[in-house]
């Protein structure tokens, strides 16, 4: 009695050893509301410090949920003309995303203690409560407001997403108890990277760090001159007032994610738009009159792009490590056997190839290569379409990159660089190695040979005794 007493009463095993639906249910609740504060406690304090402030507490949580929702990807209408405001934090939607799949994750380890229908769906129903609530609080009239369908639906897709990504991160998946093949290990034998689906998507992981890497390196270089340089836009921010200026940074911070990803998109040549009938891309900028925003005051000034190409060599760089990776699991073979074809005539357990599978050949490894860059261009098309959107109605209706010039772009640079690079690698670590395929090679080749000697002699032989 006393060990039950000291129990927390949702951990309370049931009559069947389960976890309570209603732990699972809190759980999603308490993983919304800790994001949802996260927003709520800086707002409510820039509120506080503020003068003659125009909304009340409400006005200040109506702007919390209206953040929240953005973070998730959920539209909100802006001001008395219902101006479309679709540029979603990515940095507020990471911090979601990421708690939401830990969340899942933790839940699956627990597959043991859980009853058959809490778990996940639980997860995520009392995540899409708190939705509810949030997108019901910013219906009404104000600065920003909610659509309630169409945001909680968002919403609802982003966390399902998550916690199912978390959930099947846990394990494998398995196909009659054996992982899964990947479609690499559906190609025909010239062209299979033998057990490569861990070694591309490594490298398209590689790929994408560069490619972010660049556009912050281009964000950071911009920032730099900015401050050297003093004044130009964005400087009249400063002159209104200390609670303004910290709420202008506090939303530049959260937005920085996006600028990075539109540094990216700079640096692989399609470039970005900041409005409607502008551009800007290594060989110019086209700007129009822009608001006062910190991370506006980052643009290039208008005109032709002159030193600005040399934006393009980034991208180049940023597909060296992808294909040093998959040149080295080209001479590895992989670093890991192929799951075994389901097929009953063959025997895994005779078959040494199976086991131990030798190196890629060259199409293999190019296949790889195009593989890792087309991971790459989807990655970055998807990332473009998150970090644009409209700040308004009429000019600003469009920010940020064309999604699928982006990834078109993506791709072209990383399979430039990658798919020769990852041959040269892999021709390198070949011929480096003791003895090794060069020598593999002849060697079988002079036992298929001998072989073949000791074949038709023996034929020979047979044919002289029956004559």
């Amino acid at each position: 009695m006393t060990q039950l007493m000291g129990r927390p009463i949702l951990e309370v095993s049931g009559e069947l050893g389960g976890r309570p639906v209603l732990a699972d249910l809190l759980a999603g609740v308490r993983t919304a509301l800790v994001g949802l504060a996260v927003i709520v406690v800086p707002v409510l304090g820039l509120w506080v410090v503020t003068p003659n402030a125009d909304d009340g507490a409400t006005g200040a949580t109506r702007l919390a949920a209206a953040l929240w929702l953005l973070g998730h990807g959920a539209p909100v209408l802006r001001g008395r003309a219902d101006a479309p405001l679709s540029v979603t934090p990515l940095l507020l939607g990471v911090l979601a995303v990421v708690r939401l799949y830990r969340a899942g994750a933790g839940l699956e380890r627990r597959r043991g203690l859980r009853s058959r229908w809490g778990g996940p769906v639980a997860l995520w129903s009392g995540y899409c409560a708190v939705a509810v609530a949030v997108a019901v609080h910013c219906a009404g009239a104000g600065l920003f407001r909610s659509r309630v369908l169409l945001d909680v639906l968002v919403v609802a897709v982003v966390a399902g997403l998550a916690t199912a990504a978390g959930v099947r991160a846990v394990g494998p998946p398995l196909v009659d108890g054996r992982p899964a093949r990947s479609l690499l290990d559906r190609l025909p034998s010239p062209c299979r990277p033998s057990g490569g689906a861990a070694a591309v998507r490594g490298a398209a992981l590689a790929a994408g760090a560069g490619l972010v890497a660049a556009g912050g390196v281009l964000v950071a270089g911009a920032a730099v001159s900015a401050a050297v340089a003093g004044g130009g836009r964005g400087a009249a921010v400063l002159g209104a007032g200390p609670a303004a200026v910290a709420g202008l940074l506090l939303l530049a911070v959260v937005l920085l994610p996006n600028a990075v990803l539109w540094g990216a998109a700079y640096a692989l040549g399609p470039g970005f738009a900041v409005g409607v009938g502008t551009a800007v891309w290594p060989g110019g900028a086209v700007l129009g009159p822009l608001p006062e925003f910190p991370l506006f005051a980052l643009l290039p000034a208008e005109g032709a792009g002159g030193w600005r190409w040399a934006a393009l060599l980034l991208p180049v760089l940023a597909g060296v490590v992808p294909a040093v990776l998959l040149g080295r699991a080209a001479a590895a073979g992989g670093g890991t056997p192929a799951p075994a074809p389901v097929d009953p005539a063959a025997d895994p357990a005779t078959d040494p190839a199976a086991d131990h599978p030798g190196p890629w050949p060259s199409a293999a490894t190019a296949v790889a290569a195009l593989a890792a860059a087309l991971l790459t261009g989807a990655g970055a098309a998807a990332l473009g379409w998150l970090s644009g959107g409209a700040l308004a109605a009429e000019r600003m209706a469009r920010l940020g990159p064309v999604p699928w010039w982006t990834g078109l772009a993506a791709a072209g640079w990383v399979a430039l660089v990658a798919v020769p690079g990852a041959l040269l690698v892999r021709y390198r670590a070949l011929a480096a190695a003791p003895g090794g395929h060069w020598r593999s090679a002849l060697t079988g080749r002079a036992r298929r040979s001998a072989l073949m000697v000791r074949a038709r002699a023996y034929a020979a032989v047979l044919r002289l005794a029956g004559g």
